[in-house]
């Protein structure tokens, strides 16, 4: 008979370990951060790199200095490494960049038992507190295919951040970015390094769905909250699609708002998780002053993802609640 073990999430009922799932993280989003390192250069792949190794070196230390056993083969410093990196433009100085590992590894993830028992995604706080505190660094966007001589270190504006223009098309004045849909699905704009080509992250999130490591409730209602929600306050589908291209918000849909550890556990619970990114999300694009607004969604929504799991937790089969029972 086998030993029955209790664990800290994350959890999966089938026979792969943490690892074996982290490992299959990072192929899904490999693709995609290829891709960024073909638009954005050497610079990009040495971000990634940078990212990668101080986030594994930083867990082993922590490890050892709490006198714990160590997890750096677990892979998941690896995917918080990746995460972070392709959140970070291309120009990023690289001791910005081992900051941010800093906090992902050490601040939100090791000072709080280690992998499950966080209380937000790392990669996500990271860059948050990266964002506030080196805004200028992380604000300096450069257009993609850098070995083309005209454009090489030549700054550009994200899809977001870009003043839209507008113009008139058969009697009515339509808003339209700088950039065209087919630019954006493929990622030939200014951007952090892995979310600006739509294709791969899509790939990438379709791949860890249709091999059930992630559940699509909660990219399904990311997405679709804020399309819907997008839709109705612009009226136009192309300004609709335009915004679920843009930004993060298909690497943060597939690949963050799905973290096992940081987010609800049943069903009911990643739609309402879902939902509440995707409302946040298109509050802050369109109501606030930074013009990306999914970490910040992704963040609150961990935040309250105890009560959400408290809210929708299935009820014993056959099990009556006793109101003033006496003893």
């Amino acid at each position: 008979m086998k030993g029955l073990f209790v664990s800290p999430s994350p959890h999966r009922a089938a026979n792969m370990s943490t690892s074996k799932i982290m490992l299959t993280v990072i192929i899904a989003l490999f693709p995609a951060a290829m891709a960024g390192c073909v638009f954005f250069g050497p610079r990009a792949a040495a971000v990634l790199a940078v990212c990668i190794a101080a986030c594994v070196i930083f867990e082993a230390l922590c490890r050892i200095v709490m006198k714990k056993d160590q997890t750096i083969g677990d892979l998941s410093a690896v995917v918080t490494g990746l995460l972070l990196g392709m959140n970070l433009p291309a120009t990023v100085p690289f001791y910005v960049a081992v900051i941010g590992s800093f906090v992902a590894i050490v601040v939100v993830k090791q000072l709080f038992g280690g992998i499950g028992q966080n209380f937000a995604n790392p990669a996500i706080a990271a860059r948050i507190v990266l964002m506030l505190s080196f805004t200028p660094q992380m604000s300096n966007w450069v257009k993609p295919y850098w070995y083309s001589g005209a454009v090489d270190a030549e700054t550009s504006a994200t899809p977001l951040v870009a003043e839209w223009l507008t113009y008139s098309e058969s009697g009515a004045n339509y808003k339209m970015a700088p950039f065209t849909l087919s630019e954006m699905f493929w990622g030939e704009t200014g951007g952090c390094i892995g979310e600006t080509c739509a294709a791969l992250l899509i790939l990438g999130g379709l791949f860890l769905i249709i091999i059930k490591v992630i559940s699509p409730a909660t990219p399904i209602a990311f997405i679709g909250s804020f399309a819907v929600l997008t839709l109705i306050y612009t009226g136009s589908l192309v300004e609709t699609l335009y915004g679920v291209l843009a930004g993060g918000l298909l690497i943060g849909a597939f690949f963050m708002a799905t973290d096992y550890a940081t987010t609800p556990l049943t069903t009911k619970g990643k739609v309402v998780f879902g939902i509440g990114c995707g409302l946040i999300t298109f509050i802050i694009r369109s109501f606030g002053s930074f013009p990306e607004g999914v970490s910040f969604s992704i963040l609150l929504m961990n935040l309250l993802t105890p009560y959400i799991d408290r809210l929708t937790k299935a009820s014993p089969f056959g099990a009556k609640k006793t109101v003033g029972a006496k003893s």
